[in-house]
């Protein structure tokens, strides 16, 4: 079904220009190490709001870029002289209990889905950061600790709505669903963001849940990490698949983080036995619902450094032991208390369950993701150009990576690796050329383009 396009050259929604008072906070994202200055940002409120805003940009030959929670870690859901389509604001939840079916608004970020659909009892697996939007996790994958037990967020993507450029130089509106432009809603399942067309709504197969373990275990410095990772990336990855875990790596300690779904304290402890054996951790578990816990483990963004740089990365085989060595040499010389080495572990349903029709999520055998990051600098300080920390922390993250990429393979686009040259390949494997072949079919004129985007087979 192809609705009628727009034929209107005017902008609809919430429309903030340069000039206006509250540009500045508009054109920003939660990375503050970027910055642009784009001609108009438009927060839609509605479907026809999106259509408008691409027939727009078409017509007046602009740059378009879609942003939703702005979490776009190398600053591309926003570019200087374009116009920033933002669904932020698209905020709506309808939920079908007897389907075990939520249909979402683009604009939700995930604490508001986790929160909306834990009041009903129910859950879809998302990353941890509460104020990333729901949309881009899910376009790109979307990962976190229910993911063990209900897989990736993509799997859970049965439909999505989405605005798609017309043949008649505007806009029309869309559903890839498994009925209807099938070839799209595989593309949609971890190569979404911002190269097809702008997603205004979700849905997702959902899963009932009410009661949660949420375990931490933290042991002091780094004296005991060769012995906590080597035996979490060994366990992790098979265990009962209800029980999701993390491992989180500073220069001053190492933390173990994890989900149990429907089980007991002492059930939660029997499965981590192995990791929680090394030295004598501190050890908190919280049973509560999944909202509960999700919400106890978030952090405020104003209390958050302005500055981040991640890059990712996939182990299929456990690190030997120079490569947990190498993590405990940086790790100790890392430059501010907020870098980090941060690791997901994947197996379960990851690796069991692909959904119907598939999905261009390309590591699902990994037995963990992973990805080395700083953050510096103040919020409301000076840029991250007038900051000594920036090159220091740049190169720092850099020759981690680099370090560790005989180990590794493969990256994630939610988290992109900016310099890599045969990035489609790391994000996409063997199915970048079909992906191509899609986008070809729905953005022929490259309406969508950023830099790490999609071609199409004539490029």
């Amino acid at each position: 079904m192809r609705p009628q396009s727009s034929s209107s050259d005017a902008l609809t929604g919430r429309v903030i220009r340069r000039g206006d008072t509250d540009y500045p906070e508009a054109s920003a994202g939660w990375n503050l190490l970027f910055a642009h200055s784009p001609q108009v940002v438009v927060y839609t409120q509605e479907t026809a709001d999106v259509v408008n805003a691409l027939t727009w940009a078409r017509r007046h030959e602009v740059p378009v870029r879609v942003r939703s929670g702005g979490h776009c870690l190398e600053g591309w859901s926003s570019v200087d002289d374009g116009i920033v389509i933002d669904v932020s604001e698209m905020k709506s939840v309808s939920l079908d209990v007897e389907a075990q079916t939520a249909t979402v608004g683009a604009g939700l970020n995930q604490l508001e889905a986790v929160t909306a659909l834990g009041r009903e009892g129910f859950a879809a697996p998302t990353g941890t950061e509460g104020t990333v939007g729901l949309v881009g996790a899910t376009l790109g994958g979307g990962f976190g600790l229910l993911t063990r037990i209900f897989g990736m967020a993509s799997d859970n993507l049965l439909a999505a709505e989405i605005v798609v450029p017309a043949d008649d130089g505007g806009a029309e509106v869309i559903v890839a669903d498994e009925a209807h432009h099938t070839d799209l809603l595989w593309a949609l399942r971890g190569a979404g963001n911002g190269n097809f067309g702008v997603v205004t709504s979700l849905t997702y197969r959902v899963h009932p849940l009410t009661q949660t373990i949420y375990v931490t275990a933290t042991w002091p410095g780094l004296d005991y990490l060769p012995a906590v990772f080597d035996v979490w990336q060994r366990s992790a990855p098979a265990t009962d698949s209800r029980l999701t875990s993390q491992i989180e790596i500073s220069r001053d300690a190492v933390q173990v983080l994890g989900v149990l779904v429907s089980g007991s304290k002492a059930e939660a402890r029997e499965l981590l036995a192995p990791i929680l054996a090394v030295g004598a951790p501190e050890i908190t578990m919280t049973d509560a619902s999944w909202v509960d816990n999700y919400t106890a483990f978030q952090i405020p963004t104003a209390d958050e450094p302005a500055n981040w740089k991640f890059l990712s990365q996939f182990a299929s085989t456990p690190f030997p032991r120079e490569a947990i060595d190498l993590i405990c040499t940086f790790m100790s010389n890392a430059p501010t208390p907020q870098c980090n080495y941060f690791a997901n572990a994947f197996g379960g349903e990851v690796e069991n369950s692909e959904p119907v029709g598939g999905s261009a999520f390309a590591h699902r055998n990994a037995l963990f993701y992973a990805e080395p990051g700083a953050g510096w600098g103040l919020r409301g300080g000076p840029p991250a150009t007038a900051d000594p920390l920036t090159t220091v922390c740049l190169k720092w993250v850099a020759d981690f990576h680099e370090a560790l990429a005989p180990y590794v393979s493969g990256a994630y686009s939610n988290v992109p690796n900016a310099d890599s040259v045969d990035y489609r390949i790391d994000y996409w494997g063997t199915g970048v050329d079909r992906l191509n072949a899609i986008k070809a079919h729905y953005d022929p004129h490259h309406v969508f383009s950023f830099e790490q985007g999609l071609s199409t087979p004539d490029d």
